[in-house]
C-alpha cells in the first residue's frame, strides 16, 4: 500500500489540503461541516501523517478534530516550512502550493505524529500562557516606573501593578486548582516537584506544554524541546555546538530551573561545577544543566518514581 502524507494550509476561513505522492488537492471551509468532511476524506485515505503549521491558534481546532479521529498529526513551526520552501526554490506562494510544501516538508524531515493536548490540557495551557503575559506586563510597568518622577504618574503605575498582581494571584490559584483537581496531573506534579529546582510554576508549564514528557527517549525529548546540541562543523573546522528551535517556553523554563538547581540540587550543582572547571562558558554550562534536568524529569515520569539523589 502507498503511504500518503497530507499537508494542510490553515487560514481563518479555509483549509487547503495537498496529498503526496498522489498530488490530490482539495479545500474545505474551516467550520464544523468542513472539518467533518476533512475527517471523512482522510479516514478513507488513511495517511501516514497529516502536517500543518502553527498559525496563531487557527490550527488548534483542526488538529484536535483530526487527533480525535485517531489520525496522526504533526504541528510544525512555520519558519521551518519557509526555510524549506526557500531551499527548494519555491518562491511562488498560494495556499495550494503552501499545502503541498507542508506535505513535502513532512516527508523530507521524516516527522512523526505528535501527542496533542486534550481540551483540559489546552485550557491549562491558556492559563499558563496568560500568567506569563501578566508577568511580562508587570516587568514592563516596573521598568517604566524607574524612569518616572511625577507622583501622579507613579501612583498610576502602582495602581496598574496592584491590579496585575491580583490577576496574577487569581491565575495561579486557578492553575493550582486545575492540577489538584485532575488525579493524573496531581500525580505528575508531585513527581516533577520531587526534583529540587522544579517548583509549581515550572511543573505546571511542563504539564501544560510538554505532554510528551515521560513517553520519549532522552534524545527525542531533548530534540523536541530544542536542547539537543547541534553540530557546526565544516572540513577540519569544528565549530561550537548550539541549540535552536524546539519549544521556547519550555526551554526558557528549564533554563531558570537550571539556575536554581545549580545551587540547591547536589547532582546538578556538581555537574555544573565540573563543566565550569572544564572551561565551559557559564551560559553554555547552564544550558547543559537544563538538558540534564529534562532527561532526569523524563525518566522520573517514565518510571513513575520520584527523585532520589543517590
Amino acid at each position: 500500500m502507498e503511504s500518503f502524507i497530507v499537508g494542510i494550509d490553515v487560514s481563518k476561513d479555509q483549509l487547503d489540503v495537498a496529498v503526496i505522492p498522489s498530488k490530490e488537492a482539495f479545500s474545505v471551509p474551516r467550520n464544523s461541516e468542513g472539518l467533518d468532511d476533512l475527517v471523512r476524506r482522510l479516514l478513507v485515505l488513511m495517511p501516514k501523517l497529516v502536517v500543518m503549521e502553527a498559525t496563531g491558534g487557527f490550527e488548534t481546532i483542526v488538529a484536535a478534530a483530526l487527533a480525535g479521529a485517531d489520525l496522526p498529526v504533526a504541528v510544525v513551526n512555520p519558519q521551518r516550512i519557509r526555510a524549506f520552501a526557500k531551499a527548494m526554490g519555491r518562491l511562488a506562494k498560494t495556499d495550494p502550493i503552501d499545502a503541498e510544501t507542508i506535505a513535502l516538508y513532512g516527508e523530507a524531515a521524516k516527522l512523526e505524529a505528535q501527542k496533542l493536548p486534550d481540551e483540559a490540557s489546552r485550557a491549562l495551557g491558556e492559563l499558563v500562557a496568560r500568567r506569563r503575559q501578566i508577568v511580562e506586563m508587570m516587568g514592563a510597568e516596573r521598568n517604566r516606573k524607574r524612569s518616572l518622577n511625577s507622583k501622579r504618574l507613579l501612583r498610576g503605575v502602582d495602581r496598574i501593578l496592584a491590579a496585575l498582581q491580583k490577576e496574577l494571584s487569581d491565575l495561579e490559584r486557578d492553575i493550582g486548582e486545575s492540577i489538584r483537581g485532575t488525579p493524573a496531573w496531581r500525580e505528575k506534579d508531585e513527581l516533577l516537584q520531587s526534583f529540587p529546582g522544579i517548583g509549581p510554576k515550572i511543573s505546571s508549564l511542563l504539564i501544560a506544554d510538554l505532554p510528551e514528557l515521560g513517553t520519549l527517549t532522552r534524545r527525542k525529548i531533548a530534540a523536541l524541546v530544542g536542547l539537543a546540541p547541534m553540530a557546526d562543523d565544516s572540513g577540519k573546522r569544528h565549530g561550537r555546538r548550539y541549540i535552536r528551535g524546539g519549544r521556547t517556553r519550555i526551554r526558557d523554563g528549564l533554563y531558570m530551573a537550571a539556575l536554581v538547581a545549580s545551587r540547591f540540587n547536589p547532582v546538578i550543582e556538581a555537574f555544573h561545577q565540573r563543566l565550569i572547571a572544564a572551561g565551559k562558558p557559564p551560559r553554555q554550562a547552564l544550558i547543559a544543566c537544563a538538558r540534564k534536568i529534562l532527561v532526569i524529569l523524563n525518566a522520573i515520569l517514565r518510571d513513575q518514581c520520584p527523585w532520589q539523589s543517590a
